[in-house]
């Protein structure tokens, strides 16, 4: 079975220091994460470019994916506040490795371009070209679901499972119902990224499983994807691999196989070779 990650970072300089829970060092190679991937058994992964912290964190995953083609993917991104960015959309496939966009949209400056119709151009321009475009959609699920509807071709990723970012064990299960409805949408997909962030729990996270569970059920095996973020996961590497593939009774044969890799190259396109 082919494992690939649904999310990763590298890095070249820290402008500002990285965000959240991340690991607070300079830099972060693809050599290192390669490495890192070795030892868990991971086989690929798709790098989301991290320009909050590096400038130039695009162009280094880039050059990752042009020396590892058969290892690392991209969901890229720009600065959304330049206008000129907006015609690098067209062709953006065109890139070394680039499979779509990826924007957080955590700064209060991206929430409110969010919500003030700012981005209005955004979401035609990328279905138009066949892009798809993950988000943390768990912080705005009604307008992620009024995106979604209006732009029935769009493909939709919710990052990190979708949850309360804030909340750990119960809390962050509270907007759960209204993920789930996400789900007959058929242009929307979960990355099940960063589960172990969500347990005060040690390992193998129990009280977090039936949550993930419900979500599983929803989306099925075809948009329900696993990763890490590795760099800030309170466990190994290694077990974020486990959690999912010895550890969830429900998640077997076929269903693990889509979850652990396939389902995601099918829904960003990514021609990897299983």
């Amino acid at each position: 079975m082919k494992i690939i990650d649904a999310q990763v970072h590298i890095w070249s300089q820290t402008v500002v220091p990285p965000s959240g829970l991340h690991r607070k060092v300079i830099k972060f190679t693809a050599e290192e994460l390669s490495k890192e991937m070795d030892e868990a058994g991971v086989d690929a992964a798709v790098i989301h470019p991290p320009l909050s912290w590096d400038p130039n964190a695009n162009a280094l995953a880039i050059e990752a994916a042009k020396q590892y083609p058969d290892r690392f993917a991209i969901l890229g991104q720009f600065a959304l506040d330049n206008p000129e960015n907006r015609k690098l959309i067209r062709g953006w496939r065109n890139q070394p490795g680039m499979m779509g966009l990826r924007w957080p949209l955590l700064s209060e400056q991206h929430q409110k371009w969010l919500h003030d119709g700012a981005l209005e151009w955004l979401w035609p321009a990328v279905e138009q070209e066949g892009l798809p475009i993950a988000m943390m959609g768990g912080l705005f699920l009604p307008k992620f679901r009024d995106i979604a509807e209006r732009h029935p071709r769009l493909k939709m990723i919710v990052d990190h499972c979708g949850l309360n970012r804030n909340g750990r064990d119960a809390e962050a299960f509270i907007h759960l119902d209204e993920l789930v409805a996400l789900a007959k949408l058929p242009n929307v997909a979960v990355k099940a990224t960063g589960a172990p962030h969500y347990s005060t729990q040690d390992y193998p996270f129990r009280n977090i499983q039936d949550g993930l569970h419900r979500i599983f059920d929803a989306f099925g095996p075809k948009r329900f994807f696993w990763g890490t973020d590795i760099t800030r996961m309170p466990c190994s590497y290694r077990q974020c691999v486990t959690f999912f593939t010895e550890e969830l009774p429900w998640l077997k044969g076929k269903e693990l196989e889509d979850v652990m890799g396939r389902g995601l190259c099918e829904f960003i396109g990514w021609d990897y070779k299983f």
